[in-house]
């Protein structure tokens, strides 16, 4: 098959799975589900890749178990810090704003669908990586990727689990998380996410496949400019005031030594 044909059939695998997940939270009444799943999808698609291509097997079965670490260890730690607390605060707004007797169907294409087509998109990257075969063995491109990935996977969860540690302790409360890698970085979880999918992205281009890579782009896109930084530093200028304090002396995206006052 060829790789639009494969990556056509992800798109209606992914759909499938949206749909049910889009049940699910009709019948239990919560949305959330939706970025539980989020990791977990990409591990997924990267399976039905995995058997659909005949690149070269080693890079396959490295990025498969790259993928399945990165996603399982997303999904893992949504799930241990949202499940019992109810429904995200973003999607009772969209409930209250639409009306219980309409959000049920919006939330399908507001939501499920949306998500399900950007997952889509931003996986182009591991299919690249798998379906071409230019390289025939590891190359400086390979390692460069699993060094990136390696790096980015290390400040996403040291980031969140320092986070986690601050957010713990009740005497933190309403101060500024500004220790261990968020001295250096305003976003360390998020950069760590970027540089994982960069090292996804690079993975691709040592298989000779390079329009794919867009994904990576799209994905660092979606996370700087949509969903990631700018939305919460707009909501944290708003609840603390000492934030735009820490925002002129800690780098915004890239880690960076912190500016002297």
């Amino acid at each position: 098959m060829s790789f639009f044909h494969i990556f056509f059939l992800s798109f209606l695998f992914i759909m499938i799975i949206m749909t049910i997940l889009w049940f699910i939270s009709v019948i239990i009444r919560n949305v959330s589900i939706v970025d539980l799943f989020w990791g977990l999808g990409f591990v997924l698609t990267t399976a039905f890749y995995f058997t659909k291509t005949d690149g070269y097997t080693p890079r396959k079965i490295i990025l498969m178990i790259l993928v399945l670490i990165w996603g399982l260890r997303l999904s893992l730690y949504l799930a241990w810090r949202n499940i019992g607390k109810g429904e995200d605060f973003r999607y009772k707004q969209f409930r209250q704003n639409y009306g219980e007797n309409r959000y049920w169907w919006i939330s399908f294409f507001q939501t499920f669908l949306l998500q399900g087509i950007l997952m889509w998109l931003i996986s182009a990257p591991l299919l690249g990586a798998q379906y071409y075969t230019q390289s025939p063995s590891p190359g400086i491109l390979d390692y460069f990727g699993i060094i990136l990935w390696i790096t980015g996977f290390c400040f996403e969860t040291i980031g969140d689990l320092q986070l986690a540690h601050f957010k713990g302790d009740p005497s933190n409360k309403g101060k500024v998380m500004d220790k261990g890698l968020w001295r250096y970085t305003r976003h360390p979880n998020y950069f760590g996410d970027s540089a994982v999918w960069w090292g996804f992205g690079f993975m691709c281009l040592a298989s000779g496949s390079y329009l794919p890579v867009l994904g990576s782009i799209l994905m660092t896109a979606l996370i700087i400019k949509v969903s990631g930084v700018s939305l919460l530093e707009k909501s944290l200028k708003e609840q603390k005031p000492q934030y735009t304090e820490y925002m002129k002396k800690t780098s915004a995206f890239l880690p960076w030594f912190p500016k002297k006052k």
